[in-house]
């Protein structure tokens, strides 16, 4: 299992304008399997996934995220 701190890295406007892409490589995410729960953080600085599976599929699928792609966020994974 792995927590994943996801942290925005730019405005949120720029967030705002990924989120539905965000959202849908999310719904693919848990369609797979690999998350089991994820929700955004308050205040608004990014989320939290808590996934399964290996280490090399989870760090290909967050390299996917819309956010990943765009810069906007980073990633810090926990075991």
């Amino acid at each position: 299992m792995f927590v994943v701190s996801l942290n925005y890295k730019v405005p949120l406007t720029e967030i705002d304008r990924l989120q539905a892409a965000h959202v849908e490589w999310l719904k693919a995410c848990y369609a797979e399997g690999i998350f089991v729960i994820s929700g955004p953080k308050r205040p608004r600085t990014g989320g939290i996934i808590i996934a399964r599976g290996p280490r090399d599929v989870l760090d290909a699928k967050l390299a996917a995220d819309p956010f990943a792609q765009a810069g906007a966020a980073d990633y810090d994974i926990t075991e």
